[in-house]
């Protein structure tokens, strides 16, 4: 029966979410067979191409109070910073150096940023690297923002969803967020032109089987260009400080599942699921990952950004950082290479 299923997912990328349900439920059984569809998959449309994205993380206020997350407004004991345009100018032609060809500027919600702060930004990353893509990821913004950024030339734009359940999504959130507003800023990014990426906690407080199985059905409906899932890991100064961490083996499983259900979307193995195992993100690229995300940050500011406890990477020079990483997805049997990674749909 489960051979049935992996068969059928991997020729037509859609199963029931009972079908879903029945593989997470089994996964003990099926893991190592997903796998390897999943790395059949992304072989065709990617080959043995991993591709790494410069996270460049200037900014950790946020005016949100989302419940599970260390930068949230009301952890008074983070200790703020901001990013000048320089600095992050500065950081990208670091990056660029090291061989990155796409860029990540990411912060909390910071009204300090005004669109045309950001916007200048934008431009003079992408004139001076010419050949780049540059992603934002700074949260919800109006649909006459994001047309500004997209103007300035942002390529891609990363907007998780955290759970397509709304009424888990009310669990996780305080009542000024909402999730109609959420998926109102995914399909204002996508009408835009922008890449979208969207993606969950994976065992997020009160997160069930079934609302696993129907993430994977959000996901085929929304065709991201790119899904971003890690294991929900708690920070000791949020309300969630108590409550288990997500598992990275279930995480590694749900990659697989992603990569069959949307062959061709770009899949990252995040530093939480290397936070969560030490061997994680070498574990996602076997389970059919295809992105790494290396922090590009001032080293000064790296365990300011900290979204949960124990994060890795936060004292490595990018440049050390990179190197290990090639060394690490060479025993994978893939390779790190120079390329802006755009999705195939996209791809010049």
């Amino acid at each position: 029966m489960y051979e049935e299923l992996i068969d059928r997912l991997s020729r037509t990328g859609a199963l029931s979410a009972e079908e879903y349900l029945v593989l997470i439920q089994n996964r003990e059984s099926v893991r190592e067979a997903l796998a390897e569809r999943a790395r059949t998959a992304r072989e065709r449309f990617y080959g043995n191409r991993i591709y790494i994205r410069g996270l460049i993380e200037f900014t950790n206020y946020c005016k949100n109070n989302c419940y599970y997350c260390g930068i949230r407004a009301g952890n008074t004991a983070a200790e703020r910073y901001r990013l000048s345009p320089e600095e992050i100018t500065g950081a990208a032609d670091t990056g660029y150096d090291l061989g990155f060809r796409t860029f990540v500027l990411q912060g909390g919600e910071d009204p300090f940023y005004t669109d045309e702060m950001l916007a200048d930004i934008v431009r003079t990353i992408k004139t001076r690297h010419p050949d780049c893509a540059v992603t934002l990821s700074l949260g919800e913004r109006d649909f006459e923002s994001y047309r500004r950024l997209r103007e300035a030339g942002a390529d891609r734009y990363l907007l998780r969803h955290e759970t397509a359940n709304p009424a888990h999504y009310a669990t996780l959130h305080p009542a000024a967020m909402r999730f109609e507003n959420r998926l109102r800023c995914i399909r204002d990014l996508k009408s835009l032109g922008f890449q979208v990426g969207i993606g969950f906690m994976v065992g997020s407080p009160g997160q069930t089987d079934r609302d696993l199985a129907d993430e994977l059905l959000f996901l085929k409906e929304m065709q991201p260009h790119m899904v971003g899932i890690g294991p929900f890991l708690p920070h000791q100064n949020t309300p969630f400080r108590g409550e288990a961490a997500g598992s990275a083996e279930l995480t590694c499983f749900l990659l697989s599942l992603i990569r069959l259900t949307l062959p061709s979307v770009l899949l990252p193995a995040t530093t939480a699921l290397g936070t969560a195992d030490p061997l994680g993100r070498e574990k996602g690229i076997m389970a059919g990952a295809n992105v790494l995300m290396p922090n590009l940050s001032p080293v000064s500011v790296r365990k300011k950004y900290l979204l949960y406890d124990g994060k890795i990477c936060t004292g490595e020079e990018a440049a050390q950082c990179i190197e290990c990483l090639k060394n690490r997805v060479r025993k994978t049997g893939c390779e790190i290479v120079v390329a802006k990674g755009d999705h195939p749909d996209r791809a010049d």
